[in-house]
C-alpha cells in the first residue's frame, strides 16, 4: 500500500512516515502544499495523509483541486486541536476522516487501515482470499489458518493484491505501491519476489495473466 504523506513539520512528518512504514505501506513525503498537489495529481496512492496547514499551498485547497479533478484517493486530514469550522470544512470538501494535533501515532495507524479498508470495500481488517488471509491490523498472513512468515517486501505485495482481488493488478502500478518511486525496481524483480510468495503460501496462489498483471487466484497446488 502507497501513502503520500504531506506535513510541513519535519519532526511530525518523519515521525509519521516512519510509523506508517513499519505498518506497511511505502511512503512518499512532502513539505509544502504546492508538492502535495503535483505528487497527487502525478502518483497513484492508495491514501493521504494531509496536513490543512502547509506553506505555499494551504491544504485544503490541494485537497479541493484533487476532487474537483477527480481524485478520488482517500485522505486523512490533520488540523490543529480547537479549529473545528476547518475540520468541518475539509471533510465537506471531500476528507475521508480528521485527526486533530497532537495525536497518537497509534490512532493515525488505525485511521489510516479503517480508511484504506473502507475505500477497498472491506468492513472487516481481515481479509480472505480462499484459504490465505491478510490480517491488517497484526500485519500478518495465514495460510488454512496457520502464520505465515513474509519479510516486509512479500507483505506489502501479498497486501496490495489481496486488498485488490476482485480485479488483475497491472506489474507497474504493483511495483509503485510495493517499492514506491525512490526505490523504483524492474518487473523482473517484481517476478522474483512473486516467486518468493508462492514458495510459501503454493504456487497457485498469484496467477500471472500475461500482458495484463496478476491476481489472487487461491492456492491450487502445494
Amino acid at each position: 500500500m502507497r501513502a503520500l504523506i504531506a506535513e510541513d513539520e519535519t519532526r511530525i512528518r518523519s515521525e509519521i512516515v516512519e510509523a506508517m512504514q513499519q505498518a506497511g505501506f511505502t511512503c512518499d513525503a512532502v513539505g509544502d502544499g504546492e508538492e502535495a498537489w503535483f505528487q497527487g495529481e502525478t502518483g497513484s496512492y492508495d491514501i493521504v495523509v494531509l496536513d490543512l496547514g502547509l506553506p505555499r499551498l494551504d491544504g485544503l485547497v490541494v485537497l479541493k483541486r484533487w476532487r474537483q479533478a477527480g481524485h478520488d484517493v482517500p485522505v486523512l486530514i490533520l488540523t490543529a486541536r480547537g479549529a473545528w469550522p476547518e475540520r468541518v470544512e475539509g471533510i465537506n470538501a471531500g476528507a475521508d476522516d480528521y485527526l486533530t494535533k497532537p495525536f497518537q501515532l497509534d490512532e493515525l495507524i488505525a485511521r489510516v487501515r479503517a480508511i484504506t479498508r473502507r475505500a477497498a470495500g472491506r468492513a472487516n481488517a481481515v481479509i480472505t482470499v480462499g484459504a490465505i488471509s491478510v490480517d491488517t491490523r497484526q500485519m500478518q498472513a495465514m495460510l488454512e489458518g496457520r502464520p505465515i512468515q513474509l519479510t516486509a517486501l512479500e507483505y506489502r505485495l501479498l497486501s496490495y493484491l489481496m486488498h485488490h482481488h476482485d480485479r488483475v493488478v497491472p506489474a507497474g502500478e504493483l511495483i509503485g505501491h510495493v517499492y514506491g518511486d525512490d526505490d523504483a525496481r524492474e518487473a523482473n524483480a517484481l517476478e522474483a519476489l512473486i516467486v518468493r510468495v508462492r514458495r510459501k503460501l503454493g504456487s497457485g496462489s498469484i496467477e500471472t495473466r500475461r500482458g495484463f498483471g496478476y491476481t489472487m487466484a487461491g492456492v491450487t497446488e502445494r
